[in-house]
């Protein structure tokens, strides 16, 4: 009887409900994950104010912007040592977070706050209302996942706002289907998540690729091909302001960013646990990093293998096994099975967000915060080993490592781990159960037609 339970608890990929065998094992988990959490947590919001040099360096160029100077030549930055990587349009954007000066002297309590509002904004796929647990899951995940707040809180960086916005980006892209119709009546809401999405992107450029992860949205193919439309518009659309209205100061930045400013630090330098930077690193194992061709084959190698290709084989898995023998275009039946299954395709989009992310060619160590979101998303639903497993791995022992002084630098501890917890939640997505998922009591039929699908006799 226990290993048939497993196994159902198993399929529905929701871990052990409370009162159900091993539920208590799984509650001391959570409450340990959270503890170390918490005084990992507080660990950093004691750590010695020198720390937050991005914080400074940003509100420096803002002033410096201000005062006439160029923000993006390091003599011109107050006590700065770093380049100011970002936009020039977000010069006047970061002003009044710089405004008197409040966000440097007090930004780890701020970022702290907006941490807990980055999990409360997460959205529940296809839960109308959320569970103490999975809250506080989401919760322990944001600020302990991978070590990325650590990280933000030592450099101060203004990843944490971006994160801000891709949640509430993503809970307006991911809403449930609550009434018939609602697709239509969500549309706006779903154009503004994709542009706040896109905007977001040209924060940090070489993030873009995850717009692409929207065509798995359970909506006709039409929309989706609109909401990427939106996306990319949002995504250009910063850069343009600052070729156009930045005139000045965009050579500037673009000097800044590709290091052509002599005699000080570009982005473009920096050491990060990216899988390019994994290739670098085995290509200069093998005495072959002056090859660009031999990097540039390792990195793809590396993204296709640990990455994209099982993304593929799941998704090909889960949909072409459910494929009518006479169904003629495979593109347009995986459009159908999509609106079919909106919940395990909405955790799709998560997941390829999360692929992608992890396939960019630069990931710095507080990125991993953007990653750790995607995690929350799904790790609530993961069944009772999964979840055992990633909280142990993502959240438990990089905790503890913090705790005991050990630091996630110059290495791929972060990278490693959020491979594993991926792989982990890509197997628990494949293993789902085959019937169709309806949306809060909406019938397939009903959610095919509401979307401008016409359901055949008999189908």
């Amino acid at each position: 009887m226990k290993s048939g339970g497993a196994t159902s608890i198993a399929g529905t990929g929701r871990p052990l409900a409370a009162g159900a065998p091993g539920a208590s094992w799984l509650a001391r988990l959570i409450v340990v994950a959270a503890v170390l959490v918490a005084a990992a947590t507080a660990i950093y919001l004691g750590m010695d104010e020198t720390f937050g040099w991005d914080a400074r360096v940003n509100c420096a160029a803002v002033d410096a912007h201000i005062a006439g100077l160029d923000p993006y030549v390091i003599k011109n930055l107050k006590d700065a040592k770093y380049s100011y990587p970002y936009l020039p349009v977000t010069l006047d954007a970061f002003r009044p977070l710089c405004a008197g000066g409040v966000l440097v002297t007090h930004y780890k309590a701020i970022y702290l706050v907006l941490a807990i509002l980055c999990a409360l904004a997460l959205p529940g796929l296809g839960k109308s209302r959320r569970s103490f647990r999975d809250t506080a899951l989401r919760i322990i995940f944001v600020l302990g996942g991978f070590v990325g707040l650590e990280w933000i809180l030592a450099t101060g960086n203004f990843a944490i706002l971006s994160g801000l916005l891709t949640s509430v980006a993503l809970a307006l892209l991911l809403r449930p289907a609550r009434c018939k119709g609602q697709g239509t009546k969500s549309l706006p809401l779903q154009f503004a998540g994709a542009a706040l999405l896109g905007l977001l992107t040209s924060f940090k450029l070489v993030y873009c690729p995850i717009l692409a992860a929207l065509y798995l949205l359970p909506v006709r193919r039409s929309r989706k091909l609109m909401l990427i439309a939106v996306a990319a518009g949002a995504f250009a659309l910063p850069v343009l302001i600052s070729a156009v209205f930045y005139a000045n100061l965009f050579p500037s930045w673009l000097s800044a960013i590709s290091g052509q400013i002599p005699g000080q630090h570009s982005p473009g330098d920096d050491v990060n646990p990216s899988l390019l930077f994994l290739a670098l690193t085995l290509a200069d194992h093998l005495g072959l990093v002056g090859s660009k061709l031999v990097v540039v084959l390792l990195y793809g190698f590396a993204a296709v293998a640990l990455v994209i290709a099982p993304f593929v084989v799941s998704v090909w898995r889960m949909v072409a096994a459910r494929r009518p023998a006479d169904a003629r275009s495979a593109l347009k039946w995986f459009d159908r099975w999509l609106i079919e299954h909106p919940v395990p395709a909405m955790r799709l989009v998560v997941l390829a967000m999360y692929a992608l992310y992890l396939c960019a060619p630069r990931v710095k160590e507080y990125a991993f915060f953007d990653v750790a979101l995607y995690a929350a998303i799904l790790v609530v639903d993961l069944p009772a080993i999964g979840l055992a497993v990633v909280l142990t791995i993502a959240v438990g022992l990089p905790a503890l490592a913090s705790i005991t002084g050990y630091v996630f630098i110059d290495g791929f501890d972060q990278l490693g781990i959020a491979l594993v917890c991926f792989w982990i939640m890509l197997r628990a997505q494949s293993q789902a159960p085959g019937q169709v998922v309806r949306a809060a009591g909406i019938e397939p039929a009903q959610l095919l037609r509401a979307e401008g699908f016409s359901t055949p006799v008999g189908g």
